[in-house]
């Protein structure tokens, strides 16, 4: 079922009465591709409230800015590119988190698995000795 802002319940006459505009000025707006309104099944033109709220955007852009169409409907194709972005970082930002979350897990997955493993690390010059005044193991190479 259509959410109640979406479904089209309001015929021309009422939505241009919501909208404080003439219906005519609806019809040329649907010609621009500034609405759509839904059709029942004689055709009638449906206005839902996501429209008539559209409606009223487009009279404030156009009256209070003093937009024309065009600029209208660059604004609404910015919007809607805008709304795309947010949703789009929004995944990003959910996958980011995500990895995050499951590179912090391996690291210490790896720190736990290499923890007996690890040996301090000593440099080649006192490996070979005893900690104490302890004995020296002479190293014989042999010669080539």
């Amino acid at each position: 079922m259509a959410d109640d802002t979406t479904r089209g319940v309001y015929m021309i006459s009422v939505a241009a009465e919501l909208a404080g505009m003439h219906p005519q000025t609806l019809r040329i707006y649907e010609a621009r591709g500034l609405i759509s309104p839904q059709r029942s099944p004689k055709n009638t033109r449906l206005y839902s409230a996501d429209d008539v709220a559209r409606l009223r955007r487009i009279q404030e852009l156009t009256t209070d800015l003093g937009m024309n169409l065009a600029g209208v409907e660059r604004v609404f194709e910015l919007e809607a590119e805008m709304d795309r972005m947010r949703r789009r970082m929004r995944a990003l930002e959910r996958q980011a988190e995500k990895v995050q979350r499951e590179m912090r897990a391996e690291i210490d997955r790896v720190r736990r698995s290499m923890r007996h493993e690890l040996v301090l690390y000593e440099p080649p010059s006192s490996s070979l000795l005893p900690s104490g005044a302890g004995v020296r193991i002479p190293i014989r190479r042999p010669q080539r």
